[in-house]
């Protein structure tokens, strides 16, 4: 069964931290982590209600990088996507596809959200395992911060996950230790410069979306670890 936590990026209104704090008690999330965010001020805790708990409670780290350590899954939003068939960097889940695909990950799962005015950047979202988005007019695609928050979490609260025990999944720090040696893999076969930024998106996709459990993932490794060496 996964758990969840809420991943602010450089949210710049301390009124939308605590309205997704609120939202977040709604629907019985507490870990909240923000990276760079605006300063937590009275503003902040009066829109929380009787959420203050989560705000005192929340993590606050330097960049995403860092922030990605405590994940095993990261889900990346946006409401910019990209629907044709050769789409890499913006091809996104549906919340409903998220929700059905996610029920039986064993692991954390960070929902990362990006900033008010800009929302997540490219190098941000490439960092990502799962990019998601929520249908919405094409008139105003864009939703509030704390009213993405709602949405995504009412959906997964209210989706009967599966409560048997289930092998760990892979997180961050294995997937990384990963591409790592896919890109040996793609230096050792000269793999054309042109084609590398979307050959390692596809690759990062398709690991996240696979939700390794730790003895696939060692497994593998040691697959790859002997192309590694037959290719040198």
């Amino acid at each position: 069964m996964p758990s969840f936590c809420v991943v602010l990026v450089e949210p710049k209104y301390s009124g939308n931290i605590g309205s997704v704090a609120r939202c977040m008690k709604n629907f019985g999330v507490k870990d909240l982590i923000m990276v760079n965010p605006c300063e937590i001020d009275d503003t902040a805790y009066m829109m929380a209600m009787h959420a203050r708990d989560i705000l005192e409670n929340s993590r606050i780290f330097p960049d995403l990088e860092s922030a990605l350590n405590e994940i095993d899954l990261a889900v990346a939003t946006t409401s910019v996507i990209e629907e044709h068939r050769k789409a890499c960097l913006r091809k996104a889940y549906t919340l409903k596809e998220f929700v059905e695909d996610v029920r039986d990950f064993g692991g954390r799962v960070g929902l990362i959200f990006g900033r008010e005015d800009y929302g997540l950047y490219n190098h941000e979202i490439k960092e990502c395992d799962i990019l998601l988005t929520i249908p919405t007019s094409k008139e105003y695609p864009s939703l509030n911060l704390s009213h993405a928050v709602g949405i995504v979490l009412y959906e997964l609260f209210s989706s009967k996950f599966d409560r048997r025990v289930r092998d760990r999944n892979i997180g961050t720090v294995e997937k990384r230790k990963m591409m790592e040696t896919l890109r040996d893999i793609l230096d050792h076969l000269e793999y054309p410069d042109h084609k590398r930024g979307k050959a390692e998106i596809t690759l990062r996709r398709v690991i996240g979306r696979a939700k390794l459990t730790e003895l696939e993932y060692h497994l593998l490794m040691g697959i790859l670890g002997m192309i590694k060496e037959r290719i040198r």
